[in-house]
Protein backbone atom coordinates (compact mmCIF):
# COMPACT_ATOMS: atom_id res chain seq x y z
CA UNK A 1 0.00 0.00 0.00
CA UNK A 2 1.08 3.49 -0.81
CA UNK A 3 1.87 5.57 1.87
CA UNK A 4 1.12 9.15 1.75
CA UNK A 5 4.52 10.88 2.86
CA UNK A 6 6.26 8.84 0.74
CA UNK A 7 8.48 10.71 -2.01
CA UNK A 8 5.73 10.27 -4.94
CA UNK A 9 3.41 7.43 -4.06
CA UNK A 10 0.82 9.73 -4.83
CA UNK A 11 1.81 10.42 -8.38
CA UNK A 12 2.56 6.52 -8.55
CA UNK A 13 -0.99 5.04 -7.74
CA UNK A 14 -4.22 6.16 -7.38
CA UNK A 15 -6.48 4.53 -4.85
CA UNK A 16 -5.12 1.01 -4.34
CA UNK A 17 -4.59 0.35 -8.15
CA UNK A 18 -0.83 0.69 -9.04
CA UNK A 19 0.16 2.70 -11.94
CA UNK A 20 2.65 2.14 -14.26
CA UNK A 21 5.51 5.08 -13.79
CA UNK A 22 8.89 5.37 -15.11
CA UNK A 23 11.61 4.55 -12.44
CA UNK A 24 14.20 7.20 -11.28
CA UNK A 25 14.63 10.58 -12.28
CA UNK A 26 12.00 11.28 -14.90
CA UNK A 27 9.81 10.12 -12.20
CA UNK A 28 11.41 12.59 -9.53
CA UNK A 29 11.14 15.08 -12.30
CA UNK A 30 7.46 15.07 -12.75
CA UNK A 31 6.61 15.41 -8.92
CA UNK A 32 8.96 18.51 -8.76
CA UNK A 33 7.11 20.47 -11.95
CA UNK A 34 3.73 19.24 -10.18
CA UNK A 35 4.69 20.92 -7.26
CA UNK A 36 5.64 24.06 -8.70
CA UNK A 37 2.32 23.95 -10.39
CA UNK A 38 0.58 23.45 -7.70
CA UNK A 39 2.19 25.89 -5.95
CA UNK A 40 1.59 28.73 -8.78
CA UNK A 41 -2.05 28.05 -8.99
CA UNK A 42 -2.59 28.27 -5.19
CA UNK A 43 -0.72 31.34 -4.93
CA UNK A 44 -3.01 32.85 -7.75
CA UNK A 45 -6.14 31.49 -5.96
CA UNK A 46 -5.35 32.24 -2.20
CA UNK A 47 -1.98 34.49 -1.83
CA UNK A 48 1.01 33.75 -0.46
CA UNK A 49 -0.38 33.79 3.32
CA UNK A 50 -2.84 31.34 2.63
CA UNK A 51 -0.88 28.83 0.74
CA UNK A 52 0.30 25.83 2.88
CA UNK A 53 2.81 23.01 2.53
CA UNK A 54 -0.18 20.60 3.03
CA UNK A 55 -2.14 22.33 0.24
CA UNK A 56 0.25 21.99 -2.36
CA UNK A 57 1.11 18.99 -1.67
CA UNK A 58 -2.74 17.84 -1.83
CA UNK A 59 -2.81 19.99 -4.74
CA UNK A 60 0.32 18.54 -6.31
CA UNK A 61 -0.82 14.62 -5.62
CA UNK A 62 2.66 14.49 -3.74
CA UNK A 63 3.29 13.77 0.03
CA UNK A 64 4.54 16.58 2.26
CA UNK A 65 7.68 14.47 3.05
CA UNK A 66 8.48 15.04 -1.25
CA UNK A 67 8.38 18.86 -1.20
CA UNK A 68 10.31 19.14 2.05
CA UNK A 69 13.32 17.47 0.66
CA UNK A 70 13.38 19.86 -1.87
CA UNK A 71 12.50 23.07 0.00
CA UNK A 72 13.05 23.50 3.38
CA UNK A 73 10.10 25.87 3.75
CA UNK A 74 7.10 27.43 1.65
CA UNK A 75 9.14 30.26 0.88
CA UNK A 76 11.97 28.85 -1.44
CA UNK A 77 8.87 27.03 -2.84
CA UNK A 78 7.36 29.86 -3.51
CA UNK A 79 10.30 31.81 -4.89
CA UNK A 80 11.10 29.06 -7.38
CA UNK A 81 7.55 28.77 -8.48
CA UNK A 82 7.18 32.57 -9.22
CA UNK A 83 11.24 32.63 -11.24
CA UNK A 84 9.68 30.05 -13.37
CA UNK A 85 7.13 32.51 -14.80
CA UNK A 86 7.95 34.44 -18.21
CA UNK A 87 9.52 37.84 -17.25
CA UNK A 88 10.86 40.50 -20.37
CA UNK A 89 12.59 39.82 -22.76
CA UNK A 90 15.61 41.48 -23.96
CA UNK A 91 14.52 43.19 -27.48
CA UNK A 92 17.55 45.11 -29.44
CA UNK A 93 16.16 46.81 -32.60
CA UNK A 94 18.94 49.70 -32.29
CA UNK A 95 16.33 52.04 -31.13
CA UNK A 96 15.55 52.69 -27.65
CA UNK A 97 12.08 53.65 -28.10
CA UNK A 98 11.12 50.06 -30.16
CA UNK A 99 13.28 48.11 -28.06
CA UNK A 100 11.11 49.22 -25.10
CA UNK A 101 8.41 48.85 -26.78
CA UNK A 102 8.95 45.06 -28.10
CA UNK A 103 9.67 44.19 -24.25
CA UNK A 104 7.11 45.72 -22.84
CA UNK A 105 4.05 44.24 -25.10
CA UNK A 106 5.82 40.67 -24.88
CA UNK A 107 5.89 41.23 -20.84
CA UNK A 108 2.32 42.40 -20.54
CA UNK A 109 0.89 39.42 -23.24
CA UNK A 110 2.72 37.41 -20.72
CA UNK A 111 0.73 38.72 -17.85
CA UNK A 112 -2.49 37.58 -20.14
CA UNK A 113 -1.68 34.21 -20.75
CA UNK A 114 -0.29 33.44 -17.13
CA UNK A 115 -0.78 34.03 -13.31
CA UNK A 116 1.54 36.58 -13.23
CA UNK A 117 -0.87 39.56 -12.56
CA UNK A 118 -2.32 37.52 -9.45
CA UNK A 119 1.19 36.35 -8.08
CA UNK A 120 3.28 39.65 -7.96
CA UNK A 121 0.56 41.75 -6.00
CA UNK A 122 0.25 38.74 -3.43
CA UNK A 123 3.99 38.62 -3.08
CA UNK A 124 5.11 41.95 -3.11
CA UNK A 125 2.92 42.58 -0.75
CA UNK A 126 4.34 39.62 1.48
CA UNK A 127 7.62 41.07 0.99
CA UNK A 128 7.38 44.15 2.95
CA UNK A 129 6.87 42.40 6.16
CA UNK A 130 8.39 39.44 5.95
CA UNK A 131 12.26 39.35 5.65
CA UNK A 132 12.87 35.80 4.94
CA UNK A 133 10.76 36.61 1.35
CA UNK A 134 12.56 39.61 0.85
CA UNK A 135 16.11 38.22 1.05
CA UNK A 136 15.19 35.37 -1.68
CA UNK A 137 12.45 37.49 -3.91
CA UNK A 138 14.50 40.63 -4.26
CA UNK A 139 17.39 38.65 -6.47
CA UNK A 140 15.23 37.14 -8.34
CA UNK A 141 13.32 40.92 -8.74
CA UNK A 142 16.43 42.23 -10.17
CA UNK A 143 17.75 39.40 -12.41
CA UNK A 144 14.14 39.58 -14.38
CA UNK A 145 14.72 43.51 -14.51
CA UNK A 146 17.90 43.03 -15.94
CA UNK A 147 16.62 42.99 -19.52
CA UNK A 148 15.25 46.58 -19.34
CA UNK A 149 18.72 48.04 -17.98
CA UNK A 150 20.26 46.60 -20.41
CA UNK A 151 17.89 48.50 -22.96
CA UNK A 152 18.36 51.63 -21.28
CA UNK A 153 22.30 50.58 -21.49
CA UNK A 154 22.61 50.70 -24.83
CA UNK A 155 20.95 53.13 -25.19
CA UNK A 156 23.11 55.51 -23.42
CA UNK A 157 26.20 53.60 -25.69
CA UNK A 158 24.36 54.87 -29.11
CA UNK A 159 23.69 58.39 -27.37
CA UNK A 160 20.00 58.21 -27.11
CA UNK A 161 20.36 58.61 -23.38
CA UNK A 162 22.54 61.82 -21.76
CA UNK A 163 25.15 59.16 -19.79
CA UNK A 164 24.40 61.47 -16.35
CA UNK A 165 20.66 60.26 -16.07
CA UNK A 166 19.46 57.21 -13.15
CA UNK A 167 18.98 54.21 -14.93
CA UNK A 168 17.37 52.62 -12.12
CA UNK A 169 15.02 55.68 -11.87
CA UNK A 170 14.26 55.57 -15.64
CA UNK A 171 13.60 52.15 -15.44
CA UNK A 172 10.77 52.83 -12.65
CA UNK A 173 9.16 55.62 -15.33
CA UNK A 174 9.15 53.30 -17.78
CA UNK A 175 7.07 50.13 -15.82
CA UNK A 176 5.60 52.57 -13.22
CA UNK A 177 1.90 52.49 -15.01
CA UNK A 178 1.63 48.93 -15.19
CA UNK A 179 3.07 48.73 -11.24
CA UNK A 180 0.06 51.01 -11.20
CA UNK A 181 -2.58 49.33 -12.71
CA UNK A 182 -1.83 46.33 -11.10
CA UNK A 183 -1.84 47.37 -7.69
CA UNK A 184 -3.61 50.45 -7.13
CA UNK A 185 -6.57 49.66 -10.51
CA UNK A 186 -7.13 46.55 -10.21
CA UNK A 187 -6.39 45.85 -13.35
CA UNK A 188 -3.93 45.05 -16.45
CA UNK A 189 -2.12 47.72 -18.69
CA UNK A 190 -3.29 46.93 -22.29
CA UNK A 191 -0.59 45.88 -24.93
CA UNK A 192 -2.09 49.12 -27.06
CA UNK A 193 -0.91 50.86 -24.06
CA UNK A 194 2.84 50.58 -24.56
CA UNK A 195 3.61 52.59 -27.47
CA UNK A 196 2.18 55.99 -25.29
CA UNK A 197 3.14 54.54 -21.85
CA UNK A 198 6.95 54.81 -23.53
CA UNK A 199 6.82 57.66 -25.14
CA UNK A 200 5.74 59.60 -22.63
CA UNK A 201 7.99 58.42 -20.53
CA UNK A 202 11.23 58.78 -22.88
CA UNK A 203 9.71 62.39 -23.31
CA UNK A 204 10.07 62.81 -19.44
CA UNK A 205 13.42 61.51 -19.37
CA UNK A 206 14.39 64.46 -22.62
CA UNK A 207 14.31 61.83 -25.27
CA UNK A 208 13.14 62.37 -28.57
CA UNK A 209 12.54 59.69 -31.06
Amino acid sequence: MSNPEDPESALESRGSVPVSAPTGRPRSEEAHKAILNATVELLAEVGFSGLTVEGVAQRAGVGKATIYRRWPSKVPLVVEAYGRLPGMEDVDTGCLADDLKGMLKGYLEAFARTPLSALLPSLAGERAHNAELAKVFDPISIERRRPLMRALERGVARGEIAPEIDLDLAADMIVGPIAVGLFFKGGRIQPKRVGPMVDLALAGLGIRE
